[in-house]
């Protein structure tokens, strides 16, 4: 039975989603109602938590902002009480990224959320903004350039149609630059200094970005509030130019501190960061050479919902992360198959008293189809080179946590137990982890002559800290060395606490 079937068999069709945004700057919630294929936005929430701003320069999240992420947290958990696991997708981006005790603030958000948190990476976060601008706006046929000045971090995505064709994340956002620049007053030395520093972080990808573009388009709060204040101040209607760009950047001059601004169309929460964000945008346009720039409505948080649907049907990117990965990497796709499809055969008769999910199954079937990628660097090990490849490739369509799995499930799949290497997840997802291993680790033993076997009347039986192996009778005796395999698998399961018994 392949993984596919199996979560689809344990999912439960979902009317209502959310997705929840732990930006730099701000929190987002947007919950949606799934009716005809379609999704169609019920209720939004935001809420300026400045998570950014409490970070300092060792990474240290300070007392006030902690509380202010919590209390929004919780604010954002009671919308979505009574939302199944699976239906909500809550994600950080740059600032949790930097989090030095990241796990710790991450458990006491999750308790007040209700959901689990991911952290993805800047790539991913890219394409999922290019995701929700595509989603958001009618497909002109034309390629499109797409920039996104976060609090933290600023996106520049190349895309056509629904698809990212280049993304890149630079570190540098409204909230780090207003903070650095323009924190005493507002100056034209302070804001010459603030575009250099954004130019010098654009200046390695300036010449991928500047070409291979028709339309550009900017997204999120930083450019939305531009246009907002060129549309009250009569610069323009609809675009942000050059020249409404020159003439915003000579207000702020002229106001001289953040606390005189007094800019039509410029809400009291974005001031203090808004200095900054105009400089990062002025340095995009200067580097890139642009001209004008439309403004989209959709951006993560709408990217987040339609990715975390297509998760939800099996039709994810990361499916396609997983087979180009296997591809990249010259996978032995038959023994691959092999490994998955018993995997899935234990899934399927452990998932309910393990209390393992769809997304567990998933998780499952592509550690065993990636399992044996290391072999490209080396056979010696093996297992350990496979784990560092997950861990550290560009994976789009997984979050940091997931590729930290999956590269845990690879790291254990053979040879001793390597009960430390699970310390790295989340305490919630230790235990899960663990089991997924146990069965990879079966799984792959089962199918070591890389041949087909016959497994038909193989049974697991799982105790509290036990799993009784079954086999029909006489098959242990015409299969001696897979026999000796698994006693001393019995072994090295032993010194991890668990207890194979086999009969």
């Amino acid at each position: 039975m392949k993984a596919g079937s199996i979560t689809a068999a344990l999912r439960r069709p979902l009317s209502t989603v959310a997705a929840v945004d732990l930006g730099s700057n701000s929190f987002h919630l947007i919950v949606a109602q799934i009716a005809g294929g379609a999704l169609h936005v019920v209720d939004r929430l935001q809420e300026m938590v400045r998570l950014g701003g409490g970070l300092d320069a060792r990474g240290r999240l300070s007392a006030a902002a902690r509380r202010r992420a919590l209390e929004c947290l919780a604010r954002f958990g009671q919308r979505l009480r009574g939302l199944p696991r699976g239906a909500v997708r809550a994600v950080g981006t740059n600032t949790l990224r930097q989090m030095k005790d990241a796990a710790s603030f991450l458990a006491a958000a999750e308790q007040a959320l209700g959901h689990p948190i991911e952290i993805i990476a800047g790539r991913e976060e890219a394409r999922l903004i290019y995701q929700g601008m595509a989603q958001s706006r009618p497909d002109d046929g034309r390629r499109r350039l797409v920039i996104d000045i976060g609090g933290g971090s600023t996106e520049l995505i190349i895309g056509e149609g629904r698809e990212a064709l280049a993304m890149e994340s630079l570190h540098m956002g409204c909230v780090s630059m207003s903070r650095a620049h323009f924190a005493d007053a507002i100056t034209a030395k302070a804001m010459r200094r603030a575009e250099t520093a954004a130019r010098l972080e654009l200046r390695p990808v300036e010449e991928q970005f500047r070409r291979g573009w028709e339309v550009a388009i900017g997204t999120s709060g930083t450019i939305r509030a531009i246009r907002s204040v060129v549309r009250a101040e009569g610069w323009g209607n609809g675009e942000i130019t050059t020249a409404a760009l020159a003439r915003l950047r000579a207000a702020l001059i002229d106001a001289r501190r953040v606390g005189k601004l007094a800019l039509g169309g410029l809400s009291p929460e974005r001031t203090p960061v808004f200095p900054g964000g105009v400089a990062i945008l002025s340095a995009v346009f200067d580097a890139l050479g642009l001209e004008r720039l439309q403004v989209a409505d959709g951006a993560l948080r709408e990217g987040l919902l339609y990715d975390l649907v297509g998760r939800l049907t099996d039709q994810g990117v990361r499916e396609r992360s997983v087979n180009g990965l296997a591809a990249r990497f010259r996978a032995d796709g038959v023994q691959a198959e092999r490994v998955a499809g018993t995997a899935a055969e234990f899934f399927r008769q452990l998932a309910r008293a393990w209390v393992l999910d769809g997304d567990d199954g998933r998780m499952l079937g592509w550690a065993a189809r990636l399992h044996e990628i290391g072999l490209v660097v080396a056979h010696n090990q093996y297992h350990k080179h496979g784990a560092y490849l997950v861990a550290k490739a560009d994976l789009p369509g997984f979050s940091l946590q997931e590729q930290q799995l999956l590269a845990t499930l690879i790291r254990g799949h053979r040879r001793k137990f390597p009960a430390e290497v699970f310390e790295v997840l989340p305490a919630s997802a230790r235990p899960r982890a663990r089991r997924l291993c146990v069965l990879l680790r079966l799984a792959v033993l089962l199918n070591r002559a890389r041949h087909d076997v016959e497994l038909r009347g193989l049974r697991l039986r799982p105790g509290k800290r036990s799993l009784k192996l079954q086999f029909g009778r006489g098959w242990l005796k015409r299969h001696p060395l897979t026999q000796a395999d698994l006693e001393q698998e019995a072994e090295w399961l032993r010194a991890a606490g668990i207890r194979l018994e086999i009969s």
